[in-house]
């Protein structure tokens, strides 16, 4: 399985949607994912890549890690994993 078919599983169980509702184009907020639920997807993610995200959920707008589009998270994973190799 791909990192973005993984990342996009991960975020289609948090909006408790099918992995075919998530486009690369939406935004969390589309997809009605809340704060918790990014959080929660954020923890899935590190578990399922065994990687650290550089994310603080109390300061979103602080952290380098673009969270605007399920595109921009892929991207960012894949950076991640890369380094990480």
């Amino acid at each position: 399985m791909s990192i973005q078919d993984k990342v996009i599983e991960i975020i289609a169980e948090q909006a408790v949607l099918e992995p075919s509702d998530v486009t690369l184009s939406s935004t969390l907020e589309d997809l009605g994912i809340d704060s918790l639920g990014l959080v929660e997807s954020i923890f899935a993610i590190e578990e399922a890549f065994d990687i650290s995200v550089p994310f603080n959920a109390n300061e979103p707008s602080a952290s380098d890690f673009d969270i605007s589009t399920v595109s921009s998270i892929i991207s960012g994973i894949q950076t991640l994993v890369s380094e990480q190799a």
